[in-house]
């Protein structure tokens, strides 16, 4: 009650006239979308033809960085504005019985919870994975109306699973028990998605849709254009994946003309990670180009797996066919809906990022010193950019490795570790990852918290 009264008073003191005048916000968030899975990124054989629209009528990013390097953590810095030192959340961990992974606090402020102080309706549909309905990360208590898909991000890994969710309530998928592949999932949230959408025209709209595609397993319904193709049916699926999930946001999109909500409709597009395959894997062999030649892939902290597919689009408010290599971050877009909105963010939120509502619209992006990143699977790992222009990256894959030191000004690749030739950099880098965290029992820098985490009730590690 405390929270909510706190959001009320700070958010609706700067409503305007009536909600319904405020700019619609959608946030795609697709599962493991790579950069150079995109046509607009230089992908020459999965086709794309929607999001490379998306691009020419929006604005593309280069380096645009998700919250860390797997599910849970990265979705829980974009919907609290925290980084992943300071998040309740730094890992992929389960609930050892049942469904549900590590739940959000109670006293966790979320983007949607500040959103609806200024009369959005919010929704999130496909995957959520921070917390079960019986817990405080129940995403109904975190201020979604809302909910529909998956909750357990280990369920997500079936596209023909046995049930969804609507709301708390499950429902079962009958012609998907006993391994039937009769319905798949993506179907039914894609639908969901567009009659929640046409039900809230005439009201201003949060909508985060945690869209599955085009995560492992790698399932379809229908290999489409590539059904003839000489590849393996994980690689055919893989591809239809990524097109399966093209096709869907261009229905979307073209959804918003429909209703006369484009021009007032931001829509952001974003992978949760970079590329979940290395250079040597069947599927990063044959469709090349999923890192863009950056170092490392999903679970690491190298530039290929932090940097990630990322657009947004405005008609008449972001510019068209542009494309931006400032850095920005997941926890920036918290800040970035409340200005949106109009919304105040109230003291108790503590958001480590910045308004990104100028950079959108052209103008030059939000000044800061550094980015920090903890990834906690298995040993923990760190790292940080800063200094001037953000030139230096540091990266300690664990509490006993020695910190590796890039220049990125002029070795984006991260090829030369060159800590040995600046020891001075490499302190302030040391500096830098023990300033930027809280400390957090569960997500202990000294080794794997599973130990902790056990006599919490929720011992078992993600595999996601």
């Amino acid at each position: 009650m405390k929270r909510l009264l706190s959001l009320l008073l700070f958010g609706f003191s700067v409503l305007p006239n009536s909600a319904a005048e405020k700019p619609n916000i959608i946030f795609i968030l697709s599962d493991d979308l790579a950069q150079g899975d995109l046509g607009c990124y230089g992908q020459k054989i999965i086709q794309t033809p929607r999001m490379d629209q998306m691009a020419r009528e929006g604005t593309r990013y280069l380096q645009g960085y998700c919250g860390t390097t797997v599910c849970a953590p990265s979705r829980t810095s974009l919907i609290t504005g925290l980084h992943s030192g300071h998040a309740a959340v730094r890992g992929n961990w389960e609930i050892a019985l049942g469904e549900g992974q590590y739940p959000l606090p109670k006293e966790t402020v979320t983007v949607a919870e500040i959103l609806k102080t200024q009369g959005y309706a919010t929704a999130v549909m496909g995957k959520w994975g921070m917390g079960m309905f019986h817990t405080t990360g129940n995403p109904l208590k975190q201020g979604f109306d809302h909910f529909f898909g998956y909750n357990c991000q280990r369920h997500a890994h079936s596209y023909f699973p046995t049930h969804l969710y609507q709301d708390d309530r499950k429902i079962e998928l009958l012609g998907n028990e006993n391994g039937g592949k009769k319905v798949y999932a993506q179907n039914l949230i894609q639908q969901d998605v567009m009659q929640w959408v046409r039900s809230k025209k005439d009201e201003s709209f949060f909508l985060y849709y945690a869209v599955t595609l085009p995560h492992g397993n790698h399932e379809i319904d229908d290999f489409g254009i590539y059904k003839d193709r000489p590849w393996t049916n994980e690689q055919k699926a893989y591809a239809a994946q990524v097109t399966r999930l093209d096709t869907d946001i261009g229905k979307l999109l073209d959804l918003l003309k429909e209703l006369k909500l484009d021009d007032n409709t931001l829509v952001m597009l974003a992978g949760d990670n970079g590329s979940s395959f290395s250079p040597q894997s069947g599927i990063g062999k044959l469709f090349d180009q999923a890192s863009n030649g950056m170092r490392g892939f999903k679970r690491g902290l190298y530039e290929g797996a932090l940097r990630q597919a990322a657009i947004a689009r405005w008609p008449g408010k972001i510019p068209a066919n542009k494309v931006r290599s400032e850095p920005w971050v997941f926890w920036d877009f918290l800040p970035t809906a409340a200005e949106v909105a109009g919304a105040t963010i109230p003291p108790e939120c503590k958001t480590d990022g910045l308004s990104l509502l100028r950079f959108l619209q052209g103008g030059p992006a939000p000044q800061r010193d550094s980015f920090y990143w903890e990834l906690h699977e298995g040993k923990p790992i760190q790292a940080v950019r800063f200094g001037e222009r953000l030139q230096w990256k540091a990266v300690k894959n664990g509490p006993n490795a020695s910190i590796e030191l890039y220049d990125l000004q002029n070795d984006p690749t991260e090829a030369k570790d060159i800590a040995a030739e600046h020891a001075d950099i490499v302190e302030q880098a040391k500096q830098r990852m023990f300033s930027s965290r809280s400390e957090n029992p569960d997500w202990p820098l000294d080794g794997p918290a599973a130990a902790r985490v056990k006599k919490k009730g929720a011992p078992s590690k993600s595999k996601r």
